[in-house]
Parts: C-alpha cells; sequence; structure tokens
C-alpha cells in the first residue's frame, strides 16, 4: 500500500545559533514530520537536522540509494545558507517538496524576543533555499501554508501522489501482446524515448504465448473463478462457455503478467490467432486487479493506467481505459459518450456491472462475454499521453461524468458519459488542438494538479484544459511549449 512509500522530511539549519536551538530545530522538525505521517497516504520520516555541505550531501546520496525513498520535503527552521545546498540539490535525483511553512502559527506578541526570532526563520531561511532552488533549475514543488492546516496537508498530498507516480513509472514493464492497430498514428510512438524518459520499459510477445497459459487453465480453476463471478456481478446470460473462456482469460492474463513481472499490457483484435474470443471481460477484470491495459497495441495509455492505480490505491473513485466514442449535441446538454469495444474497468461502475454475452462485430471471433454498466457521475480527468517527436506531452482534461440522460437498451457495453469543461466546444476544441488521443485514461481520483505535478517531476510537457482555459490561451500555450520544449531539446 501507499504507506510502503517513505518520503523523507530534512530541516535545514547552521551551526550559528548553538545546541540548545538545533535541539529546539529538531524537536519543532519531529512534531512536524509526525503529524504529517498521521495525516498523509505515504510514509513521513524524520531525518536528523542538516547544517554542513558534508550532511547535506551525504543525505542526498542516501536517499539516491534507498529504493524506498519516493522523494524529499526540505524546511528551513532556521537560516540554513544555500551555498551549503549546492552540491546535494545538484546529485538529488528523487522528487523535491520545499515546505515554506513555521513551527508557531501565529507571533506571540507579548513573549516575542531575539532569541524566537533566531529560531523561527523559517520565512528568512526557505527564501534563501527558494532562492538556490531557482538558482540551480531544480524541478521541485514549493508548499507555503501552516503545515497543521488542512490546505498545506491536502496539497502535500497531491504532490506525493504525483511522486509515487514517479517512482513506479521508472519501474513499470509494459507487455504488447501483438503490434499496434496497423495505420493508426496516436497509438504509435518512441518506445526508446519512453523508456529513457520516463523508465517505461515496453517489449512486444507473440500472442502465442499467451494462447498456451490460457490452454493450460484447469478446470478447476476456471470453475473457482466462475464462482467468484457470480458473487460479485449479475449474471445476464445463458451463454456459459463464452464465460468460462474469459474465466481462462484472466487466470492465464494474471500468470503471464506475474510470470513477466509487467504492470500493464496491450493487446490487438487484428492478432487473436489462436483465440476464439477478443479478451472482454477479462480485461476489465484485470485492470479492476490494479493493472494497466491498452487496446490495439496502445501502449502508453497502457502504462499511464497502471501508474494512475498505484497513485490511488487507497481511493475508491476508480481508474479506467476510456475512448471518446459519439457525442450528445442537444443544446445546453452537450456531453461525451465513452465507451470501448468490451474493455472498460468495473472500478467506475455506479451499480453493480452485469455480466452479457453479445457479438463484437469485429475481429471475426465469437461473441464475447464482458461487464455491461454505467459510469458514477462526479469530478474526474480524461489523460492523454501523446508523442510530439523529441517529447512527450501529457494532456489532462478536466470534466464533469453525469448519468447517461437515457437507457441504452441496444448498447451491451461498458459507458461513462461526461461533460466537458469548461464548456463542450471550448474542452472539445482545445483537445483536438492539443493533439489527445481517442483513448485515455479516466480517473474519478486524481485531479490536473496531480497530474502537473506528476509531468514536473518526470520533465515532460504538460497542457491542461479546465475551467479557466480560453482557445486563445490554449493556442497561445501550445505555441509557446513548442519553442520552449524544441530549444531544451537543442541544449540538450
Amino acid at each position: 500500500m501507499l504507506k510502503g512509500y517513505k518520503f523523507w522530511f530534512i530541516t535545514g539549519s547552521q551551526n550559528l545559533y548553538g545546541e540548545d536551538t538545533l535541539r529546539s530545530a529538531a524537536e519543532d522538525s519531529k512534531k512536524i514530520a509526525a503529524r504529517l505521517e498521521s495525516a498523509l497516504p505515504c510514509s513521513v520520516v524524520f531525518k536528523p537536522v542538516v547544517t554542513t555541505p558534508d550532511e547535506i550531501t551525504k543525505i542526498c546520496v542516501e536517499a539516491n540509494s534507498d529504493e524506498n525513498c519516493a522523494g524529499i520535503i526540505t524546511w528551513m527552521h532556521t537560516f540554513s545558507p544555500s551555498k551549503m545546498w549546492i552540491n546535494g540539490l545538484n546529485i538529488l535525483k528523487k522528487p523535491l517538496l520545499h515546505l515554506h511553512t513555521q513551527f508557531n502559527r501565529d507571533i506571540p506578541w507579548n513573549s516575542i524576543d531575539m532569541d524566537y526570532m533566531n529560531l523561527n526563520q523559517s520565512a528568512h531561511g526557505d527564501r534563501e533555499h527558494g532562492f538556490i532552488g531557482a538558482r540551480l533549475r531544480l524541478s521541485r514543488k514549493v508548499v507555503a501554508g501552516h503545515w497543521d492546516s488542512e490546505e498545506t496537508i491536502s496539497r502535500i498530498d497531491v504532490w506525493m501522489r504525483a511522486a509515487v507516480g514517479a517512482c513506479e513509472s521508472r519501474r513499470i514493464k509494459v507487455a504488447r501482446l501483438g503490434d499496434n492497430m496497423r495505420e493508426v498514428a496516436v497509438t504509435e510512438g518512441d518506445k526508446i524515448q519512453a523508456q529513457i524518459k520516463l523508465g517505461w520499459s515496453v517489449n512486444g510477445y507473440g500472442i502465442s504465448e499467451f494462447v498456451k497459459l490460457a490452454d493450460s487453465v484447469s478446470d478447476a480453476e476456471t470453475d473457482s473463478l466462475l464462482k467468484e463471478y457470480g458473487e460479485e456481478y449479475m449474471m445476464n446470460t445463458e451463454n456459459t462457455a463464452s464465460v468460462r473462456e474469459q474465466a481462462k482469460y484472466e487466470i492465464a492474463l494474471k500468470r503471464f503478467l506475474s510470470q513477466g513481472g509487467f504492470g500493464a499490457f496491450t493487446d490487438t483484435f487484428e492478432d487473436l490467432v489462436g483465440l476464439r474470443q477478443l479478451p472482454g471481460l477479462a480485461s476489465q477484470r484485470i485492470m479492476a486487479a490494479g493493472y494497466g491495459f491498452g487496446p490495439e497495441g496502445d501502449w502508453k495509455t497502457a502504462a499511464l493506467i497502471r501508474i494512475f492505480k498505484l497513485m490511488t490505491q487507497d481511493k475508491t473513485g476508480g481508474t479506467s481505459l476510456m475512448e471518446d466514442y459519439t457525442y450528445h449535441m442537444e443544446p445546453g446538454k452537450e456531453a461525451i459518450l465513452g465507451a470501448h469495444m468490451l474493455e472498460v474497468c468495473p472500478s467506475i461502475a455506479a451499480g453493480k456491472p452485469r455480466i452479457e454475452v453479445h457479438p463484437l462485430g469485429i475481429g471475426g471471433k465469437e461473441d464475447p462475454a464482458r461487464l455491461v454498466f454505467d459510469g458514477k457521475e462526479g469530478g474526474a480527468v480524461c489523460a492523454s499521453l501523446i508523442d510530439m517527436g523529441g517529447r512527450f506531452r501529457l494532456i489532462a482534461a478536466q470534466v464533469e461524468a453525469v448519468t447517461p440522460y437515457r437507457d441504452m437498451p441496444l448498447l451491451p457495453v461498458a459507458r461513462a458519459m461526461w461533460k466537458p469543461l469548461p464548456d463542450f466546444t471550448t474542452g472539445v476544441e482545445s483537445w483536438i488542438y492539443a493533439g489527445g488521443a481517442h483513448h485515455t485514461a479516466f480517473t474519478y481520483d486524481l485531479t490536473v494538479d496531480h497530474l502537473r505535478d506528476f509531468a514536473e517531476i518526470m520533465g515532460i510537457e504538460f497542457v491542461p484544459i479546465d475551467k479557466g482555459t480560453t482557445i486563445e490561451s490554449l493556442r497561445h500555450e501550445l505555441a509557446v511549449n513548442d519553442i520552449m520544449w524544441n530549444l531544451k531539446e537543442l541544449i540538450h
């Protein structure tokens, strides 16, 4: 779970003020770290106050080498000359949050004296620390506010989840069963650059490897999983043979992913040799178990979904593959209907899903079993990672999910409906201008701010589409981004 990720709380000072001040600084820091530990989803570990260049460099080296350290939080309790931090920050490879706070919330008007001023110099010390971060052009998050306030803790929570996503991004292995759907552009991309920049190992595997595993699944294993299906879902079909086939696929997929250490996978309906059906129910269940999935070989969306699942292990809103399918353009009620052929994760279901079997009409295989349901209401984000040639762009669109306006009895797929922000026209046109894909990672558990922090940590371009977006501002941002990121590539 998320508590397994550790964030080191490092306080800066110097030896100018004497041992009593340093002891007080350490005690205050322990209290802040304990409060954050109790309120945040990940572990916060107090580290001794650092006062010299060697101590700072040493702790940064230790953070880099500790695989359980997902990031560091720095705070300057007193004045910590920033030249001391240059070497340490230069070599730091972990995400950095600069917490600009102070121990006491209020000024003690009647008792404040120079001893108090010497100890409580965060307004002074953090500005020095902020300067060296700016001077070194560090990628960092700055959060200002009292450490005990819910707003401050909430902002740290957002960054912390982004840092977890960055940590897991560098460990992801994606298995591609078959290649990309032929002639499709947006699901393609530079897999070498993805591994260099994002840490993703993306490799192809023949569908025959999966078929062998599926053929080896025993009847007893299948029967056991079918019993689980009956407990979790409404069985709305008499075609048990199709459901059994999907159960075999689910068992085989989990075995394949576990054996290879994969966190995500893709398939394509253009390469199903040896399979009787396209994995539908099986893929939905695999996503519900926390894996990423991308259809038609879409490895970028598969990896994003896996990262989002890991960032939100303690949340219940849900994250799924999604695809913009069709629009409802009734004036005043404009909305997007999202779905996929089969594979939408039941973690986003508003009610108890139904297992149904229907013709697919594509791929030339048997009628596959799938889960059918409507998505939840509430705020959500559609995210797309695209390859711009030389760089990756993460697009995050804020949306408001709604209950479908009417029943759709002849559409036997899982689906969600949402209104783009700030409005239908602006939201859709902005997505088109930015180059967003038709496949997205759709999440109720993350916000645009989470994805902004993730993109900052990973060093990739970020394009938000939210309630403040205008077409003019977005097109200007895209033009500036092209210049800025092309210059970065030239310098690099």
